[in-house]
């Protein structure tokens, strides 16, 4: 989403939340209030990321059969967790990613903000947001749902930078998979963290701190 399009949305549900006469909100990630919104098509970027990502991240069984697939590495460790508990996969899926290095977009892509599918994120490494969806996608092909898996976009408020990370519902918490930690830790105990919106393949959330 761009971001003054984000700030203005964001702006608006805070006014219309501010006229609201006081309830009890339950917290949600992060402590926040979350707000499921209507459409992905209000996110068109996330909605191109998507169809690149289905058209460049070969299936295992076309990358088996192709010499030039560099996804062949990632494919194999999936394939060697599948028996694994869902937890264990989180953690080993959270260490598979973290062992890339950490390239700005800036320097890797020559734009301030690019979105790398798998392939490119694993021939050039990424940021944090190339991190959080290549777990993302492991994680979806070990048989996790879109409703246990989220990117959140989120500020960073020790560092004052944006920042990007995934979130996991796991035994009625949510895990956190962050390129910054090789820890995973639920989202409660991370107090430096605001999300600004969550989305999955099927929805998004704006998120709004609660008074």
């Amino acid at each position: 989403m761009d971001p003054f399009m984000l700030l203005k949305k964001l702006i608006r549900v805070l006014l219309l939340t501010l006229l609201l006469p006081l309830t009890h909100v339950q917290a949600g990630l992060f402590g926040s209030e979350e707000l499921p919104q209507r459409s992905l098509n209000e996110l068109p970027d996330w909605l191109s990321y998507m169809e690149r990502h289905l058209r460049e991240d070969s299936p295992e069984e076309i990358c088996a059969q192709s010499g030039l697939c560099n996804l062949k590495p990632w494919y194999k460790f999936l394939n060697s967790i599948r028996g694994l508990s869902k937890r264990e996969q989180v953690i080993r899926v959270n260490n598979f990613a973290n062992k890339q290095p950490y390239i700005l977009d800036i320097d890797n892509y020559g734009q301030e903000d690019y979105w790398a599918v798998v392939r490119e994120f694993l021939a050039r490494s990424g940021d944090c947001e190339d991190y959080s969806l290549t777990k993302f996608f492991s994680l979806r092909l070990l048989g996790f749902s879109n409703e246990e898996l989220r990117i959140v976009v989120l500020q960073d408020t020790n560092l004052r930078i944006g920042h990007a990370v995934l979130a996991v519902k796991f035994g009625g918490d949510e895990l956190i998979l962050d390129n910054q930690s090789r820890q995973v830790l639920s989202h409660r105990s991370i107090k430096h963290y605001v999300p600004l919106y969550t989305v999955n393949e099927e929805r998004w959330w704006l998120h709004m701190p609660v008074f």
